[in-house]
C-alpha cells in the first residue's frame, strides 16, 4: 500500500501553495499573487502523530492559463484528485464565497473522497464570523480556519488531516522509510526553456508527473521525482527553464533562475540539457558556469537528437562544438538522446551512475604520489624566478569532488600551464577521468622546508 496523499485544491489565489510551504516548514512551492503560478503537482512528505502522508499542491481550479495550458493544468488537478486519500478544500476567508468556489465545490461532490474545508487567510479572529457562509460548500466536511501569516492552527490542521487518513497499512512505515531514505543519486535536470527536460522526467517517472508543452517556461517549481532502476532509488530534480537575466520579466522567472542554481547545488550529478536543433546560448553558458563553479559532476545532454540527424549533424561535430565553447569542461561526457521516444535514456542513467561513482572514489596516498612523480618525470615544472618548483608529496583529502592537496616549496612557482598539464595527467591516471578535480598547491610548514 502506498503512502496516503493529501491533495490541496481550490480556486486561484486562496493560498494553496502558502499552506503547503507552511505545513512543510520550508519553501516547496512558488508563492506569487499571479493567478496560475502552480501548474504541476508539487509534493512534500510529512510526518505527524506517527503517520506519514504526502501533501500535494495543485494548480488553481478554473484558472485560464495565460500560456494556453488550461487543459494541461486541469489534467494535473484531475490526476491529483483521483490519487487523493484526503482533500483540503481551501477558500479565502477575506473575500467570502465567490462563484468559482461553488464550481470547485460542485466538482468535489462528484468524487467520493474525505474532505476538510480550510478557510484560509483568517489573519484575525474578526474574520471568523464570516466562516458560516462557507459551510454550504462542503456540508459534511470538518471545517478549520487558518492563517499562514498569523500562524493560526497549523498543528490543528495537521491533527485534522491525520484523523481523516485511511487506517495505516502494515507496510506504511516501511514505505515511508523508502520514500524518505536518501536516494542513491540526485540528478538535477537543468537547461534553458523548452529543451525537453519535463519530457525526460516523465519518461523516467513513467507517468505524466510534469506538464509537457511546447510553451516555453512551463515548469515553475523545482519538482522532485523518485524513480527506480535495477531496484535502486534515484531522485530527479526538474527545474524551470532559465532565460537571460535581463529578460527576467517577473518574480516567477526570478524564482526559476534561483531554483535552477539551488538544484545544481543539491545535485550529485547535473544533466545539462541542450537542444540539438539550437545553437548554444548565453543562458547555457550561465548554467555551465554555475556547474563549473560548484565543481559538480556533469553530463552534457544533447536532446531532440532526431532533429539533429535531420540536419545531417553528427555526434562528433556536436561534441566538438560543446568543447570549443566550454574549454574548461572537456572532461564532461556527452550523451545524445531523444526524450520524446525514450531513446538512449537508460544509457544516460547508467552513465550518470558511472560518474557519480567516479566522484566518490579514493586514491591511496602511495599510489597518488607515484602518479604525481610520473607526471613530474614526464614533464618537469619549469624554473621560475631562478627557482625550481618542487612537489614533496600529494594526498587526497576529500571526495565529491575529488580534492587533492600538493605540498610544495612555493605555490607561486608553478605556472598555470603546468598545473593544467598535471590536472590532465591525473585524469588519465586516476579514476577521475570525467569528473571535476580540485587541486590545491600548499607550502609545507617551515620546519619541513628547513629539512628539505
Amino acid at each position: 500500500m502506498s503512502i496516503p496523499r493529501v491533495v490541496i485544491v481550490g480556486r486561484p489565489n486562496v493560498g494553496k501553495s502558502s499552506i503547503l510551504n507552511w505545513l512543510a516548514g520550508k519553501l516547496v512551492s512558488v508563492v506569487d499573487p499571479t493567478s496560475g503560478v502552480t501548474r504541476d503537482r508539487v509534493t512534500y512528505l510529512m510526518h505527524h502523530r506517527g503517520r506519514y502522508f504526502e501533501v500535494v499542491d495543485t494548480g488553481g481550479m478554473g484558472v485560464e492559463d495565460t500560456d494556453d495550458l488550461t487543459a494541461d493544468v486541469e489534467r494535473q488537478i484531475e490526476v491529483g484528485l483521483q490519487d487523493a486519500d484526503v482533500i483540503l478544500f481551501v477558500v479565502d476567508g477575506k473575500t467570502g464565497v465567490v462563484p468559482l468556489d461553488k464550481l470547485v465545490a460542485d466538482r468535489l461532490r462528484k468524487i467520493e473522497k474525505d474532505c476538510v474545508l480550510v478557510v484560509n487567510k483568517c489573519d484575525s479572529t474578526k474574520t471568523d464570523a464570516e466562516v458560516p457562509e462557507f459551510l454550504g460548500l462542503a456540508p459534511n466536511a470538518p471545517v478549520i480556519v487558518t492563517s499562514v501569516i498569523g500562524g493560526r492552527n497549523r498543528k490543528e490542521l495537521l491533527d485534522l488531516v491525520v484523523e481523516q487518513l485511511p487506517p495505516a497499512a502494515e507496510d506504511e512505515e516501511q514505505s515511508a522509510q523508502s520514500e524518505t531514505s536518501d536516494p542513491l543519486m540526485k540528478l538535477a535536470i537543468v537547461g534553458r526553456r523548452n529543451v525537453g527536460k519535463s519530457t525526460f522526467i516523465n519518461s523516467l517517472a513513467n507517468e505524466e508527473r510534469v506538464i509537457v508543452s511546447e510553451v516555453a517556461g512551463t515548469t515553475r517549481d523545482s519538482i522532485d521525482v523518485r524513480f527506480d532502476v535495477d531496484e535502486q532509488s534515484f531522485l530527479a530534480i526538474d527545474t524551470p527553464g532559465v532565460r537571460k537575466k535581463k529578460s527576467l520579466a517577473n518574480d516567477i522567472e526570478f524564482y526559476g533562475l534561483v531554483r535552477a542554481q539551488k538544484s545544481i547545488r543539491r545535485a550529485d550529478v547535473v544533466l545539462m540539457f541542450f537542444d540539438a536543433s539550437q545553437t548554444i546560448s548565453k543562458v547555457d553558458k550561465q548554467l555551465v558556469d554555475e556547474i563549473n563553479e560548484r565543481s559538480k559532476p556533469c553530463i552534457f545532454v544533447v536532446n531532440k537528437w532526431d532533429l539533429g540527424l535531420e540536419e545531417d549533424m553528427t555526434t562528433e561535430k556536436w561534441a566538438e562544438y560543446l568543447f570549443e565553447t566550454f574549454a574548461s569542461m572537456r572532461h564532461v561526457p556527452v550523451a545524445f538522446i531523444t526524450a520524446m521516444d525514450g531513446k538512449n535514456i537508460r544509457q544516460l542513467i547508467n552513465l550518470a551512475q558511472a560518474i557519480f561513482k567516479q566522484a566518490h572514489e579514493r586514491v591511496g596516498t602511495g599510489e597518488l604520489n607515484r602518479i604525481v612523480q610520473a607526471a613530474v618525470d614526464n614533464r618537469n615544472p619549469p624554473y621560475r624566478r631562478n627557482r625550481r618548483p618542487k612537489i614533496f608529496f600529494a594526498t587526497q583529502v576529500a571526495t565529491d569532488p575529488p580534492t587533492i592537496v600538493l605540498k610544495v616549496n612555493d605555490p607561486k612557482l608553478f605556472e598555470p600551464s603546468w598545473k593544467r598539464y598535471l590536472l590532465g595527467f591525473l585524469r588519465e591516471s586516476t579514476p577521475f577521468e570525467e569528473v571535476p578535480i580540485r587541486l590545491y598547491f600548499r607550502s609545507r610548514v617551515r620546519d619541513d622546508e628547513d629539512e628539505a
